[in-house]
């Protein structure tokens, strides 16, 4: 039996559930502006995924590049959800809120 597509299928899951709250907590202390954290942080490990050979290991830190890709637009969206009332604006940043 061959556990490849599970194993990669597991820590994709673990990987989109990691970003979700750091992309909350991210836009709850500094606002968007880290996004260009992201950005690094995905061209980083999308650019390391191309030269690891193990194809279990290349497959994880490509998703985890990727999703921090997607983390760039989940921080906006999360500004206007905050913006909305669905999740609770931080009171040491209002004046960001107000832009």
């Amino acid at each position: 039996m061959y556990f490849t597509g599970i194993i990669i299928a597991v820590c994709t899951f673990l990987t989109i559930g990691i970003w979700h709250p750091i992309v909350i907590k991210t836009e709850y202390y500094w606002g968007t502006r880290p996004w260009w954290i992201y950005l690094v942080i995905g061209l980083t490990c999308i650019i390391a995924a191309l030269f690891i050979e193990n194809a279990i290991v290349s497959a994880v830190v490509g998703v985890f590049g990727a999703s921090a890709l997607w983390g760039i637009g989940e921080l906006f969206a999360q500004r206007k959800r905050v913006l909305k009332g669905w999740f609770p604006k931080n009171p040491k940043r209002l004046a960001d809120y107000e832009k």
